[in-house]
């Protein structure tokens, strides 16, 4: 449904995530591992619609709270479906390289500073980049595309996705299983939810700023 015209475009691409989150939640128990691992794919490609932020914490507290699925099956579908959404991602960059990037990128938003500030990543940190990259937003999208111009080994970008992905989504299964533990957030205390919220964000703005933001604004020798 295209947005009506008293909403504005990013109000209503909020409202279809919405929509999505509401939908994810309760198909879950249907879709089960398989489900968490389409929606987590989706988050390690070009289409990033659905944070793995939504996907891994509510599976895991309700595994950990119902028995549906073990928590440890929801890290592990997690961490494969991110790495089949970066294998993507990497094929795709290592088949059309960076011309295919540079003309066509610009419809998925991926200009071509942020092509370049990648290949500065990719160039700096190699493999661990592509480690710590599964960490951080962003650098989680376009992790695939200087590893895949650059032609690094496929099974070394794999091994350390697969670690990186499943560490990623081991901290927010942590993170799920210890809110549902939250009474007061369950509850919907609302100052407890904003602090939950203020704190996972604020990690996550840190280690961006710190890793990847002051790197690539420096200009390049």
């Amino acid at each position: 449904m295209p947005p009506k015209h008293t909403e504005t475009y990013g109000e209503f691409v909020n409202a279809e995530i919405a929509k999505l989150i509401v939908w994810y939640q309760a198909e879950l128990h249907a879709g089960g591992y398989p489900l968490i691992a389409v929606m987590m794919a989706g988050e390690s490609s070009i289409l990033p619609l659905f944070p793995s932020e939504a996907v891994i914490p509510f599976a895991a507290q309700d595994a950990h709270a119902t028995g549906s699925h073990t928590v440890m099956g929801v890290v592990l579908a997690g961490a494969v479906g991110s790495w089949v959404g970066a294998a993507v991602m990497y094929w795709v960059c290592r088949w059309g390289g960076r011309p295919l990037l540079l003309r066509y990128g610009r419809y998925v938003h991926i200009s071509e500073a942020r092509v370049r500030a990648a290949e500065q990543w990719a160039a700096r940190f190699g493999p661990f980049g592509v480690f710590f990259g599964r960490l951080l937003p962003v650098v989680r999208q376009l992790n695939g595309i200087p590893m895949g111009v650059v032609k690094m080994d496929f099974r070394l970008y794999s091994l350390f996705t697969l670690l990186g992905a499943t560490l990623w989504c081991s901290v927010l299964a942590w993170v799920g299983i210890a809110a549902g533990n939250d009474k007061q957030l369950l509850q919907g205390d609302l100052r407890h939810i904003l602090l939950w919220l203020l704190g996972l964000i604020s990690v996550l703005s840190l280690c961006y700023y710190f890793m990847v933001h002051r790197f690539i604004r420096k200009p390049s020798p």
